[in-house]
């Protein structure tokens, strides 16, 4: 027998051979135990893995489309939520939306010059129009703001007003109060003033005071801006000992 046959000799091929048994597989190592181990977690695992995400996805698909709806109605709806903001810087807002009825304004203000390049200012707590091409305009509590040329002013209130902005006119009706700052107040109930002449009359009976005493009338007259007031008809005159030449 040779050498290379007898190293080739395997007994427990020899025995399975002659019992009919398989023989025992080689060990494996641990490295390839772990090995085969991870795959097999792996395996078990990743099916967990995939369901969650195929969710994800399709929530996915539903949220992204409301989101995008959401936008867009804030984007079609924002503009009706800052009406009420534009309306407070535009200084007035509508009362009244009914197509029969004239339109209102809150605190409108008017503003405009004279024949000299003063200002004047009328402004109210609430405006109407009284006519469809907007030549007057009914005034609630008006005041009238005039400059005078030496830098002093004059100040009209009254209850209600009727303001034409074409021909710089105020007529005014109820608790009409004029006061100059030079000290000077008078009080009637009616007053026509020319804002583009500085010019002002009334017919009412008219009462005032100021630093020289105090006088009655039964109508007034208002020349270059309250310069000169002329008191008309039966008029009466209490002067304040030591006081300053009253006005005529």
């Amino acid at each position: 027998m040779s050498t290379s046959e007898i190293t080739g000799f395997d007994p427990a091929a020899i025995y399975a051979a002659a019992t009919g048994e398989k023989s025992p597989a080689p060990a494996r190592s641990e490295r390839q135990q772990n090995r085969q181990r991870g795959l097999i977690m792996e395996t078990r695992v990743r099916p967990r893995g995939h369901k969650w995400y195929s969710r994800f996805v399709h929530m996915m698909k539903i949220l992204l489309p409301v989101v995008a709806a959401l936008l867009i109605v804030l984007i079609l709806v924002w503009p009706y939520l800052r009406t009420e903001d534009l309306r407070f810087r535009l200084s007035f807002a509508a009362l009244n939306a009914n197509q029969n009825e004239d339109p209102s304004m809150v605190n409108p203000r008017y503003l405009g010059i004279d024949k000299e390049n003063q200002a004047y200012s009328v402004t109210a707590d609430l405006a109407r129009k009284l006519a469809a091409d907007g030549s007057g305009v009914e005034l609630e509590m008006p005041k009238a703001d005039i400059t005078l040329n030496d830098g002093t002013w004059l100040v009209l209130t009254a209850k209600n007003g009727v303001f034409k902005q074409t021909k710089s006119t105020l007529d005014l009706t109820g608790a009409v109060n004029l006061f100059h700052d030079s000290g000077y107040e008078f009080q009637t109930s009616q007053a026509e003033i020319d804002l583009e002449k500085g010019l002002a009359k009334g017919s009412a009976a008219v009462r005032g005071q100021g630093p020289f005493g105090e006088l009655q009338g039964e109508g007034f007259r208002l020349i270059d801006k309250g310069k000169t007031i002329v008191f008309t008809g039966k008029s009466k005159l209490v002067i304040y000992p030591g006081a300053e030449k009253p006005v005529q």
